[in-house]
């Protein structure tokens, strides 16, 4: 009996399960027929097959995030740029995902070229792909041969792994099954950077006299010191130095929230009181791995002299940047400065975690005060935050969110483990956190837990299908209140005034769905809950469900307003 050869597309397969990467969420397609087949009967690494484009690369960039690299299979053009918004998102938010895909082969292109044929999901440029992916990739490659396709294969993955974004690899339609040489048994490592010693030493001094020059300092963290690994290296800084911390929405969950130096998340006016309070009194910043967004305009506008910022891009402390400084020597330097220098710890202490029913009884909207069982925002989070706790459950779920009024309001939350906060919180795409769950869930091995907006939900409600399709029992909340709320409070805040005179703008009003019909046409468990008591009865139901989806319709006051939006509203 004939073997068969060990191909292109086997090559990818052995590397990527190398790399601990045990599932590829896939869009079929006749161009990228070789790869699909080859994966369907890969052992130890399995087609998740998913129900739309979106779908796929949302629960790949989730699965990045959470086991350090993920992978979608996409067809040619109709397929890949349907995903380009959530690759964008992947390459923004610094997680590590493949994508792979296929072109018009060498037989296509002779034929275009002899009679002017344009094959289908083609614009015509057959380089199109490749050209629009390398905008939101930091490597790209159409292979047209398998001669040489082990090294670019392994280049490109190096890249994905060495940087934690996206890369994009496609080949001619026929490549993919051609034979190839088998990898060395040797996982890829990433690549090492080291900086320029006079460089780190001159900013390392420069940070220095600005840290010890400051009388309050504190850390702000972001996400790349999570996606890089220098998680336990920031929790040294902060034992050393004696700061406290705090960290962006994105960069939440960098570390277990817990210990005595974690003030709470900073979300600028979103924040907790405490949190506002403690950013605005700090005259030093020692800003790690933290994106800046436009959500931090006041911090940026107010602290930017204050800041000493270290990224994968840039080295800064004050007004003067560093070039050739790697974010990881940085930190390292800087640990070995406080661990030398008396003086530290200082003794400063964060102000004791607020306890429930705080931070949400005082955010929730005065509107519904005298309706005390009426879900609203802050209501659900009070009371679903209580029970994750009371039931031990924080430290077995990760919970995704896109741009929503929610993921405002949950960034108020204490005591979620590392790597457990999943959001588009820079992108800020909605209904990233729908497509999300299957690849938090399979990814981090842990329940997907997710908070989705109406809007947010609507625009990708397929994913349902793909939890159920793979027995996945992730929970997806949907706050149903019938309108973009978040998108309104920017627009024109006066609508979520009581009376019939203040109306919601026509543009953000939804259409109303049968959720509870949904949950049982994709195969999900389904509540629909309208009273505290409804919800906290779902969830205790919540908790039992095995082996499949669970799909709950929070429904909120359509004028529902959080403390916390209408003070990001205000700004």
């Amino acid at each position: 009996m004939l073997m068969k050869p060990f191909t292109v597309a086997d090559y990818l397969l052995t590397r990527l399960k190398q790399l601990n990467v045990t599932e590829v969420f896939q869009i079929p397609g006749d161009y990228v027929k070789h790869f699909t087949q080859a994966l369907e009967y890969f052992d130890g690494v399995q087609a998740i097959g998913a129900v739309n484009e979106l779908d796929a690369a949302y629960a790949a960039d989730a699965y990045g995030r959470t086991r350090g690299l993920g992978a979608v299979s996409l067809q040619y053009g109709v397929s890949t740029f349907s995903a380009l918004n959530a690759i964008a998102g992947a390459y923004v938010e610094r997680s590590p995902v493949v994508v792979i895909s296929a072109t018009p082969g060498a037989d296509a292109r002779q034929i275009t070229k002899m009679y002017d044929v344009l094959f289908h999901h083609s614009t015509g440029n057959l380089q199109c792909d490749q050209e629009v992916f390398e905008h939101v990739t930091v490597a790209a490659e159409t292979l047209s041969t398998s001669v040489g396709a082990p090294e670019k294969i392994d280049n490109l993955l190096i890249a994905a792994i060495t940087y934690k974004r996206p890369v994009y690899i496609a080949c001619y339609k026929e490549v993919w099954g051609e034979p190839c040489p088998r990898p060395s048994k040797k996982p890829l490592q990433p690549l090492v950077i080291k900086s320029d010693p006079l460089a780190l030493e001159n900013a390392v001094s420069q940070a220095w006299a600005q840290i010890t020059a400051a009388k309050n300092p504190m850390i702000l963290a972001g996400v790349e010191v999570l996606r890089h690994g220098l998680s336990d290296l920031l929790q040294q800084i902060i034992d050393a130095s004696g700061f406290l911390y705090t960290t962006t929405s994105l960069g939440k969950t960098v570390l277990d929230e817990k210990g005595s130096k974690f003030i709470g998340t900073y979300s600028d006016a979103a924040s907790i009181g405490n949190v506002i309070e403690l950013v605005q009194e700090a005259d030093c910043f020692l800003t790690l791995g933290a994106i800046i967004t436009d959500d931090y305009l006041w911090f940026i506008e107010n602290k930017y002299a204050d800041m000493v910022l270290a990224t994968t891009e840039q080295i800064r402390a004050g007004y003067f940047i560093y070039e050739n400084v790697t974010m990881k020597d940085f930190m390292e330097a800087l640990l070995q400065r406080f661990k030398k220098t008396k003086g530290y710890p200082l003794p400063a202490a964060a102000p004791a975690q607020p306890v429930y029913p705080e931070p949400w009884a005082s955010n929730s909207d005065p509107h519904w005060n005298d309706k005390p069982e009426v879900i609203t925002y802050n209501r659900f989070f009070q009371h679903s935050m209580k029970f994750l706790k009371a039931n031990k459950m924080l430290g077995d779920i990760v919970m995704t969110f896109g741009v929503s009024s929610s993921l405002y309001v949950a960034t108020n939350a204490y005591g979620l483990a590392k790597n457990s906060f999943i959001s588009s919180a820079a992108w800020q795409c909605i209904g990233f956190e729908t497509g999300a769950a299957s690849g938090a869930q399979l990814g981090s091995g842990k329940r997907a837990w997710t908070i989705a907006g109406d809007g947010g939900f609507m625009m990708v409600c397929q994913s349902l299908s793909t939890l159920a399709r793979n027995n996945l029992n992730a929970v997806m909340f949907v706050m149903s209140n019938g309108v973009y709320a978040i998108e309104q409070v920017y627009v024109d805040m006066t609508a979520f005034e009581p009376g019939p005179q203040h109306k919601f703008d026509a543009f953000d009003i939804l259409p109303t769905w049968d959720y509870m019909a949904l949950a049982q046409a994709f195969g999900a468990d389904g509540y629909r809950v309208e009273t505290i008591q409804e919800l906290e009865e779902a969830l205790r139901k919540i908790k039992r469900t095995t082996g499949k989806p669970t799909l709950v319709e929070v429904v909120i006051p359509t004028k529902d307003l959080p403390g916390q939006m209408r003070r990001l509203g205000l700004e």
